[in-house]
């Protein structure tokens, strides 16, 4: 069997694993999080939670199956590892900043939504003013 494709099929294999791992983490422990995002709505907390994944899915393992493609043939045991190392590499590195990503823009709007629960007004309104008796 040519090496290329052990190659490939090991990145394949690792690379999904990796994904899918990833996700299955974000989506159980993120779920508390976005909860608090979103004001304690838990059924929009889960429907966004479940559109985060499916939307990680889809752009990691688009950019798995661009990303495999090789430039030089493999001719010996060392190749292998070490065309692995980059692309692996990579993919860690593109899950690492899709993770950075989601957990800045979650914690945007997380900060925004607290900033509008604090915001009251320093004395709560006791009525209206009456107009000047005699003019301006």
């Amino acid at each position: 069997m040519d090496l290329t494709v052990v190659a490939y099929v090991v990145y394949l294999v690792v690379s999904i694993s990796l994904t899918v791992w990833v996700a299955r983490t974000l989506s159980r422990n993120g779920r508390v999080f976005l909860a608090d995002v979103l004001h304690g709505n838990e059924n929009l907390a889960d429907a966004v939670n479940h559109l985060l994944v499916v939307g990680f899915y889809l752009v990691n393992l688009g950019f798995v199956a661009l990303y495999l493609t090789g430039d030089d043939a493999i001719a010996d045991t060392r190749g292998i590892f070490e065309a692995l190392s980059t692309k692996l590499g990579v993919v860690l590195l593109v899950l690492g900043v899709m993770h950075l990503g989601n957990v800045w823009v979650l914690n945007k709007i997380r900060r925004r939504g607290v900033m509008e629960r604090e915001q009251q007004p320093p004395v709560p309104p006791q009525g209206y003013a009456a107009p000047p008796a005699t003019g301006w």
